[in-house]
């Protein structure tokens, strides 16, 4: 638990700094931003590639490999699977997770749903830097149609 409180407070961080420090409102300035994130995921994507066991870096079909993502790196950095893996069979996967958790914590509503992409660049580039050490070029992208929302917990009066 721990571990991953560490992980959104770091990773909110480096979202922060970048955003006030070097953020011009203007399209390029959001672009140099998200990219500076993607890249900083890129290199961690890698390093966590390079420490696989060897085995893992043994697949022999991408679908093997997206679904150790899914399963066993995700839980690694997140502490869950991802929800679903979805394929066309012509290349495009479709990995969704719909309790991401550095976007559980964000209220609902559209002016948040706008700020959602600074938050999702990082894993982008972590996902593509881990593929790419397992010997896959990629295009990854994200796409939020809906903010996840906190569970809820009631308290009451046992009595």
């Amino acid at each position: 638990m721990a571990d991953a409180a560490l992980f959104e407070f770091l990773h909110m961080e480096m979202v922060a700094e970048l955003w006030s420090h070097h953020y011009d409102p203007g399209p390029g300035g959001q672009k140099m931003s998200l990219s500076v994130l993607e890249g900083m995921g890129f290199r961690v994507g890698q390093a966590l590639g390079e420490r696989l066991p060897q085995e893992t870096l043994a697949f022999r079909e991408e679908l093997d490999v997206l679904k150790f993502l899914c399963k066993d790196l995700w839980v690694a950095v997140f502490q869950k699977q991802m929800d679903s893996l979805r394929a066309n069979h012509q290349g495009t996967y479709v990995l969704q997770d719909n309790s991401f958790p550095l976007l559980i914590r964000m209220a609902s509503g559209l002016q948040y749903l706008e700020e959602a992409p600074k938050f999702l660049a990082f894993t982008c580039g972590l996902l593509r830097g881990t593929l790419s050490t397992l010997g896959i070029k990629s295009l990854v992208t994200a796409s939020v149609a809906s903010l996840p929302t906190c569970e809820s917990w009631g308290v009451g009066d046992s009595s």
